[in-house]
C-alpha cells in the first residue's frame, strides 16, 4: 500500500516559506524574530479555513507582514534604549541572490540600518512594493490601511531610502577582491595595507549590545579604523588570544564578509559598503553573541525576492 499523501496546506506553506522568512527579515532585521513570524505564521495557517483562499501566496504575505509589524512595534522602545549602535542580524546567503545585485542589496546591512529610520508601515510599505513588487492594492490588504494610506506611505519611505541609502558598486567581483584584500590586511596586522583599502571618511559601526566591549560610538577616519583592525592580531580580542581566533570569508547579507571565531563560538561578523573606486566606506562590525546565532547555525539562506 502507498504512503499517504502529504498536508496539502503544509506543501503550500512550505513552497511560500523561502519567500516568508525574506518579508520578515527584511522588515524585522532579525532572524531569529523573522524565524518566529515564520512559524506563527504556520500556525495561524495551519488553524484557518484555507477552502475559501483564492490566492496562498498573497494571503501567507498579509499573515506574516502583520505578525511582523506587531514584533517590529514591540521591539522599537528596546531598540531605542539599546547599548551602543543597533546592527541587524547578520545571516550567511547564497543561492541566486549571490548573482542578484537587487536582492543583495535589500538584504544588506547597510540598508537593513537605513530601513531600521522608517516608520513600523512605512517599512513594511517599502519592503513590500519595492523589493516584492507588490501592488499597492495588493500591500493595503496586506498591512490592513488604504490604498490612499499605503501610497503616501510607499512615497514617504521611497524618499527617505534614496536620500540615505548607500551607493553601491555594482561590481561583486570588485567588492569580493576588496574583502580578500582587508582580510589578509587584518589578519596580517598590515596597517599600510589597511589604509589603502579605507576611504578617508570611512565609519566603523560595532555592536556588541553590552554582552562584549565594544565602540559605544562610531569609528571613524581611515588611521583610526585601520589601528583598530590591525590590534585585533596583536592583542586578546574577547578573550581569545590571537593565535586561538580564526578568519574566514564568507557571503553574508548578499555580499562578501568575513566571520571571527574560536574554538566552538563565532566572535563577530564584518560585511562592507563600497564606493565606486572599491574602497571601504563603512564596516559593519556584529559582535553581540545573541545577534549570531543564525551565524553558528551556519543555516544558508535564499534571500531572493521571487
Amino acid at each position: 500500500m502507498s504512503a499517504p499523501s502529504a498536508d496539502p496546506g503544509q506543501q503550500v506553506f512550505h513552497e511560500h516559506r523561502r519567500l516568508l522568512f525574506s518579508v520578515a527579515y527584511r522588515l524585522l532585521g532579525s532572524a531569529a524574530d523573522a524565524e518566529d513570524a515564520v512559524q506563527d505564521a504556520w500556525l495561524k495557517w495551519s488553524a484557518s479555513d484555507r477552502s475559501q483562499v483564492a490566492d496562498p501566496k498573497a494571503y501567507l504575505t498579509r499573515i506574516v507582514s502583520n505578525l511582523a509589524l506587531e514584533r517590529l512595534r514591540s521591539t522599537r522602545h528596546k531598540r531605542e534604549t539599546y547599548v551602543g549602535p543597533w546592527l541587524p542580524e547578520p545571516i550567511l546567503t547564497g543561492g541566486d541572490a549571490s548573482e542578484a545585485v537587487t536582492d543583495a542589496e535589500s538584504v544588506s546591512m547597510a540598508m537593513l540600518v537605513v530601513l531600521e529610520t522608517l516608520s513600523p508601515l512605512e517599512r513594511a510599505v517599502f519592503v513590500l512594493r519595492e523589493v516584492f513588487d507588490f501592488s499597492h492594492a495588493e500591500i493595503a490588504e496586506a498591512v490592513e490601511r488604504s490604498e490612499a494610506a499605503v501610497r503616501q506611505a510607499a512615497h514617504r519611505a521611497r524618499e527617505h531610502v534614496q536620500a540615505r541609502r548607500p551607493r553601491f558598486t555594482v561590481d561583486r567581483s570588485q567588492q569580493r577582491r576588496a574583502t580578500e584584500r582587508f582580510f589578509t590586511a587584518a589578519t596580517g596586522g598590515d596597517v599600510n595595507a589597511l589604509m589603502e583599502l579605507l576611504s578617508p571618511d570611512v565609519t566603523l559601526w560595532t555592536d556588541g549590545g553590552g554582552k562584549v566591549r565594544q565602540a559605544l560610538r562610531p569609528v571613524v577616519g581611515a588611521a583610526t579604523v585601520a589601528q583598530w583592525f590591525a590590534a585585533i592580531g596583536t592583542v586578546t580580542y574577547q578573550g581569545v588570544r590571537p593565535t586561538d581566533m580564526k578568519a574566514e570569508l564568507a557571503e553574508i547579507n548578499g555580499g562578501p564578509g568575513i566571520v571571527f571565531s574560536a574554538p566552538g563560538r563565532v566572535i563577530a561578523t564584518l560585511t562592507f559598503d563600497f564606493d565606486t573606486a572599491g574602497r571601504i566606506t563603512a564596516i559593519h562590525n556584529v559582535a553581540n553573541p545573541d545577534k549570531l546565532r543564525a551565524v553558528v547555525d551556519g543555516t544558508t539562506h535564499d534571500i531572493a525576492t521571487r
